[in-house]
């Protein structure tokens, strides 16, 4: 499952921050940085299922590692959103952000109960973290897609900021959730 999990993570990383930039997307650009941290992370679930003999320190180094890519998204999306307020900058609807997004509300929640179960069948903790930050990631796009689908539909781009602001607030929450692991 985690395999499945870190393709569609690659797909998404690519996709969003690629048509982010194409389209001036700050959202899909905060999205698509998000679901990097959370490919590291499914990375190190991988490696630390693969290896029956991982030690504990370089679990709990990698951890750390992912944590602090995880708070260093706070004030680049921050600095993003203000730079691009301030100099004007309206994002160009997407049809190519919507689909990474609509893929993302559809995978995510499967990932979530495949994750969530196998983790607690098999009593591995960190896949079971990783469970939960499969929902993150679809509350997420379903604040990615509700910006992009009224920016597409009714031309309204200050949409795309609203939605910067939301995923920002769940990478914080992300963070300090992770933080108090």
């Amino acid at each position: 499952m985690e395999y499945v999990s870190l393709c569609w993570m690659t797909v998404e990383v690519i996709g969003s921050i690629g048509i982010g930039l194409l389209s001036g997307s700050l959202a899909l650009i905060a999205f698509g940085s998000d679901s990097l941290v959370e490919m590291i992370s499914g990375l190190m679930v991988v490696t630390h299922l693969k290896s029956s003999s991982a030690s504990p320190s370089a679990l709990e180094v990698t951890e750390k590692i992912t944590k602090l890519l995880l708070v260093a998204l706070i004030p680049i999306i921050a600095a993003g959103a203000v730079y691009s307020y301030v100099m004007g900058l309206r994002p160009e609807s997407s049809l190519l952000g919507i689909g990474v997004a609509m893929g993302a509300v559809v995978i995510m929640p499967i990932l979530w109960v495949e994750k969530r179960t196998i983790g607690r069948e098999t009593n591995c903790t960190p896949l079971s973290i990783d469970a939960v930050k499969s929902v993150t990631c679809f509350l997420m796009a379903l604040a990615l897609l509700g910006g992009l689908l009224v920016n597409y539909f009714f031309r309204i781009s200050w949409v795309d900021y609203a939605a910067t602001a939301v995923i920002l607030a769940f990478v914080a929450k992300e963070s300090v959730e992770a933080f108090r692991e």
